[in-house]
């Protein structure tokens, strides 16, 4: 029961993250706020290592540094930089409908560069997720959508689906030979040493001492809550329960999201927006039953 339930929170920490990314983009750079995230989180992960195993695993073999490398380009530095910059100017529950369909972008590329099937039902399903995303992205009127442009922070979010695509297939990779939470304390720490100099370019230094109250409590949350705590707890339950049952709960993280953002930043919980996440958490779960 208690593993249960830190799964559910794992995924309401998750789907926090939003409102925090929102609270904390509107003051911080992108970079300066991934930076200090994952900063924070690789110095809590290391510790919790150290004491359940004794030492954080050594990273031996270029290979293996390639994998956590690679891994710390595209799920640290590119997705959050993506991420962050994309909460500038799109409402948290918004962006966590389009994000939700991280599960089907993962499956194309999975069909496309590791030659898995696409099945009937996949593809029924990828195609009901999308349609979900497009209704919460064109706020249902997709003609209005087209006429006054796509904006950054919808190709952001675009960018943000293609960089976690490639961070899960080469996860799978790097995790036949690292345990998944060394996995992601090494690739947390190698992206947050990608992206110290961006963030040093971003001004972080001088803006740092002017960072309100508020902004402090979102980069907390982000590093304590929305990074070490909820992938502690999510692999835990994967080491117990198997991927397929702990990956279920995943799908609370839309939900979460956009309850959070309806209570704590006053987002409308419109019609296309509820419509939208409805059609997502459909699909995905039509693709991976």
């Amino acid at each position: 029961m208690i593993l249960y339930l830190k799964l559910l929170l794992a995924a309401f920490f998750w789907g926090g993250t939003f409102v925090a990314g929102r609270i904390g983009a509107a003051h911080a750079g992108p970079f300066a706020l991934a930076f200090l995230r994952f900063t924070l989180a690789t110095a809590i992960l290391v510790w919790h290592i150290r004491r359940r195993e004794g030492a954080l695993p050594r990273v031996s073999g270029s290979r293996n540094i390639l994998f956590v490398l690679l891994l710390g380009a595209t799920g640290i530095f590119a997705y959050n930089a993506l991420f962050f910059t994309a909460l500038q100017t799109i409402p948290a529950g918004r962006a966590a409908v389009v994000v939700a369909n991280n599960p089907i972008v993962i499956a194309l590329g999975a069909a496309l560069f590791l030659g898995e099937p696409l099945t009937r039902r996949k593809c029924i399903g990828i195609a009901i997720s999308v349609c979900g995303a497009l209704v919460a992205v064109t706020r249902g009127d997709p003609v209005s959508f087209l006429q006054g442009g796509v904006s950054w922070g919808d190709v952001a979010l675009v960018g943000c689906l293609a960089s976690w695509a490639a961070y899960s297939l080469l996860g799978k990779k790097a995790m036949s030979s690292l345990s998944p939470l060394a996995a992601v304390t090494w690739s947390c720490a190698s992206g947050a040493c990608m992206l110290l100099p961006f963030a040093l370019h971003e001004g972080m230094l001088d803006a740092i001492t002017t960072y309100t109250p508020d902004v402090w409590a979102s980069i907390f949350y982000l590093g304590m809550f929305g990074t070490a705590l909820g992938f502690t707890w999510f692999y835990e339950g994967v080491d117990r329960i198997g991927a397929a049952k702990a990956g279920v709960f995943i799908n609370f993280v839309p939900i979460t999201a956009i309850l959070s953002g309806w209570l704590f930043l006053g987002e409308p919980l419109s019609p296309s927006l509820i419509l939208g996440a409805a059609l997502v958490l459909t699909g995905v779960y039509t693709a991976n039953r």
